[in-house]
């Protein structure tokens, strides 16, 4: 048997999702080598290989946890999913009292030299959680009893923990959930009460953060610099900036790999802003087919919905998606100006641990429901 053979038997699941991540898993080493310049220069000097070796490891050790939990039964993460929960609450009240302040925000705890970001575990346990939920009430959810305990009031918990020092992995995060209670039937009115609650929730957040503004819990103050960067200013703000003009500077086909310019004078080009490198790059035709790829997996699991035999799987599968494609599509916007800038990163493709961790046990579980369907075809 040739090599390629044996590593499609071992690659088990839609071919065209594991098509996907290795094209993905390219462009962001390519990406991140390139973009990498302003933060090398930064911090090391100028050295852009320590960050290049950095993320190749990063990324073989989450491409390595993808075969791991495509390989497990997707029904295991049902089973655990009520454990992560009473796991995520504590530990995101403990990283608002505790965590480690990184740009002014309370994101991470710290663990001797390891930093880790809860609200990525957040958002996977809860997407996992309203999965459970839904499959366990199969039928039409009309009763408040079925949907506000069970469904609403994890969801606002979760997200009103993010909010005050992430609000915008919370608004995708929330905005994930109320779309997959849209697919899992769940009655009209408690979407809308649940769009009620979350405003209720983030205003008093706001409230919270005015009171106390000495406490440094809540980035009241950063949400309404960006909110009038994007409303106010000609062209969105220093960061929007260079990213407009580093699409600008792309064109169609682009400056070519390792030629960026904007990398000098981008901060956070490696994460938040790596899309835009992309596209000066690559050029238009780079920046459209790294978003057709997020589209793509997004159908692919479209399309496992409708052959999965099984609720949970269904759900699972689309949660996840949507999680991934919601947050891709919000980087994206935010690089062409369309939302107000946030730290969002771009699934698989920017430089992070957590991030790139928990992105990649995403698409393990949605790989291995995938091998579950094609296992009894």
């Amino acid at each position: 048997m040739s090599l390629g053979a044996k590593i499609a038997a071992e690659l088990r699941g839609d071919r065209t999702i594991w098509m996907i991540i290795a094209v993905l898993s390219m462009f962001s080493i390519l990406a991140v080598y390139s973009a990498s310049g302003w933060e090398a220069w930064r911090s090391r000097g100028g050295d852009t290989t320590v960050f290049l070796i950095k993320h190749v490891v990063l990324l073989a050790f989450g491409l390595a946890i993808v075969y791991l939990c495509h390989l497990l039964h997707y029904l295991q993460y049902k089973r655990i999913a009520p454990l992560m929960m009473l796991i995520v609450v504590p530990l995101l009240v403990f990283t608002l009292a505790f965590g480690r302040n990184i740009n002014e925000a309370a994101r991470w705890i710290s663990l001797g030299g390891f930093s880790f970001q809860p609200s990525e575990f957040a958002k996977l346990a809860l997407i996992i959680y309203i999965a459970r939920e839904l499959t366990r009430k199969q039928d039409y959810i009309t009763s408040f009893k079925d949907a506000f305990m069970p469904i609403l009031v994890p969801v606002l918990i979760v997200c009103g923990l993010i909010a005050p020092a992430n609000l915008s992995t919370a608004a995708v995060l929330f905005a994930t959930c109320i779309l997959l209670m849209f697919i899992g039937r769940v009655s009209w009115k408690y979407i809308f009460l649940l769009g009620i609650l979350g405003i209720v929730v983030l205003v008093g957040i706001i409230a919270i953060g005015r009171l106390y503004p000495d406490a440094g819990l809540v980035r009241v103050d950063t949400w309404i610099s960006r909110l009038d960067e994007f409303a106010n200013a000609e062209d969105g703000g220093y960061h929007v900036q260079q990213a407009k003009i580093a699409i600008a500077r792309g064109g169609v086909i682009g400056e070519g790999p390792g030629n960026s310019l904007i990398r000098n004078f981008l901060p956070y080009a490696h994460a938040d802003f790596i899309y835009a490198i992309i596209c000066e790059e690559y050029g238009l035709l780079g920046g459209t087919a790294v978003l057709i790829l997020y589209v793509m997996l997004f159908l692919r699991s479209v399309k496992m919905v409708t052959r999965s035999p099984k609720a949970f799987g269904a759900f699972l599968a689309i949660g996840l998606s949507l999680l991934l494609t919601v947050q891709a599509l919000t980087n994206i916007a935010i690089n062409v100006n369309l939302v107000p800038a946030s730290g969002l990163t771009l699934p698989l493709i920017s430089m992070g641990g957590t991030s790139l961790l928990f992105t990649c046990i995403s698409l393990g579980m949605i790989l291995s429901v995938s091998k579950y369907i094609e296992s009894l075809e």
